[in-house]
């Protein structure tokens, strides 16, 4: 291998629910206390936040005004705009797009800043049409909910690769070779290639400056230009490690952080791919032990057997792919791809069970249904971009300074201790043929001078292990640990009510958590 981990299983993309919430119409507040109005019973503009530790040249981005525009059940969209680079600020401009629902219950605390995760999803929609699966009632209640989308992603300044069927390529397609051979890795590494000169060619410039830092910086506009004297943010998964950069950057201006489902920001891309393969096969184990112990499922015996016969099914389906009726093939990449897609949320296990029995009995719908909803397909389109964006903050965040005795012994923990995963994880990386070199560092993030930042982790989170919520706390200066004992990726808004208590307290009433206070 020439390097471990490969592609999207770097750093897995959250998926938490096949059936999403849609918001209903809302009603509109009234204004912030640092707003004014543009027009007598007009909606409302907020006075920026500017201050004075802000740089001259780039004091007219905190200035600017948001021009919000009313886009239907309550919600207002807008866009503004950031350098760029934000070392550089004459480089050039991009825009950042951006939702708003006004608090529902009156007077608002202020703006709730909310990032899904990815790297690569997008806020705007997650807000716009999932508001009640992001965030509970009593904080729509009480802030003004802002969804963005980051640099890169979805409506705001985007990273462009491939179109639909190029992209089907690059996803779905089974390779010629057999797994493990240099022609193998010949091929994925041609497709690799492919991919990134693709990014390159269609992004038009920005690809460069799509990092997490950058990103953080244009939180802080956010914050500024929404009025905002301290940032109130909610960050899950990836939105963990946008939350603790942004607090390593300016914790001078942390108000009320929430850190749900966290990123140990000093681990490398090569342990974040390890941790996360022993994840998934524990997740998977958990969920092996639920479907034999529940009616239809598709393997018996013990937990051990179960798990045989499924490493078998990859084996066969890797040699014989199965035909779908849009032509696609289902090979074991994409059946890997299914299979981690629903051990993001135990709500997603009875699909599990379906697809696997679906492909036993020659049938891929239900695991190409799961696949696709990963990759944001639908109908042969792609809904969003967030797979190009997800490689393009990985390849820019991770430094690839392992040796190749790391790679192996990677590799070898691998094989040993997640073996039904193990000959699907590992394989030639996209980052090694980027265009630009990273400047990410992998590093502790203390945020010295900050206020209270409550880390939530997962016991049986696979996509993000508890270890690494319970590492961030412990780097914090100021880090408050909650722990969920469950299964499942993040915790927050629907998985637990003490979860749910003590987080809503913290943004409403300024409550901060026990330390190590635990949840079931």
């Amino acid at each position: 291998m020439t390097r471990s981990p490969r592609g999207p299983r770097a750093i897995r993309r959250p998926l938490s629910a096949l059936a999403l919430l849609v918001a209903g119409a809302l009603t509109l507040s009234g204004c912030l206390y640092s707003q004014i109005p543009r027009e007598a019973g007009g909606p409302c503009v907020a006075e920026p936040e500017v201050g004075a530790d802000v740089a001259a040249d780039l004091r007219p981005f905190y200035e600017q005004q948001i021009d919000w525009t009313d886009c239907g059940a309550g919600f207002e969209k807008a866009t503004v705009t950031a350098p760029l680079d934000w070392s550089d600020p004459e480089a050039g401009e991009i825009e950042l797009a951006i939702v708003r629902q006004p608090a529902t219950g009156g007077e608002p605390l202020g703006s709730l800043l909310v990032n899904p995760g990815g790297p690569g999803r997008g806020g705007v929609d997650f807000i716009a049409e999932t508001i009640d699966f992001a965030v509970s009632e009593e904080l729509q209640e009480n802030y003004d909910i802002i969804g963005f989308d980051p640099r890169g992603v979805g409506g705001s300044t985007a990273v462009r690769c491939l179109d639909a069927p190029a992209m089907d390529e690059f996803l779905y397609s089974v390779p010629e070779n057999r797994r493990d051979t240099p022609e193998w890795e010949r091929e994925l590494e041609e497709r690799n290639t492919r991919f990134a000169e693709a990014c390159e060619a269609n992004s038009g410039g920005v690809l460069e400056f799509i990092t997490t830092e950058q990103s953080a910086r244009d939180m802080d506009l956010l914050r500024g230009v929404l009025g905002d004297e301290k940032l109130t943010y909610l960050g899950y998964s990836y939105g963990t490690f946008l939350g603790a950069t942004y607090a390593k950057l300016f914790p001078d201006r942390v108000g009320r952080l929430v850190l749900d489902g966290a990123i140990d920001p000093s681990v490398s891309g090569t342990d974040v791919g390890t941790t996360q393969a022993l994840g998934f096969e524990r997740a998977l184990r958990t969920y092996m032990g639920s479907c034999l112990a529940a009616e239809g499922c598709p393997f018996d015996g013990t937990v051990d057997q179960a798990m045989a016969d499924l490493a078998a099914l990859l084996a066969a389906v890797d040699r014989a792919p199965i035909p779908a009726a849009d032509g696609r093939e289902l090979g074991a990449d994409t059946l890997m791809t299914t299979i981690i897609a629903a051990l993001y949320a135990e709500v997603n296990w009875p699909y599990l069970t379906e697809a696997l029995t679906g492909v036993l009995q020659g049938d891929p719908a239900t695991a190409f249904m799961l696949a696709d909803f990963y990759n944001g397909r639908e109908n042969g389109q792609y809904a969003d971009n967030s797979t190009e964006a997800f490689h393009a903050y990985n390849c820019m965040d991770y430094p690839l300074d392992e040796t190749q005795e790391e790679l192996d012994a990677a590799d070898a923990l691998i094989a040993r201790e997640a073996p039904t995963i193990a000959p699907y994880w590992s394989g030639p990386g996209l980052c090694e043929v980027w265009p630009f070199e990273p400047t990410g560092v992998r590093e502790p993030i203390a945020a010295e001078g900050a206020p209270p930042i409550v880390v939530i982790g997962t016991t049986g989170d696979p996509a993000t292990p508890y270890e690494w919520a319970v590492s961030l706390a412990d780097q914090l200066s100021s880090g408050v640990m909650m722990t969920f004992e469950g299964e499942g990726h993040t915790a927050y808004n629907g998985q637990s009510e003490c979860i749910d208590r003590a987080v809503d307290a913290f943004f409403v009433d300024g409550t901060v958590p026990q330390d190590g206070l635990t949840c079931r």
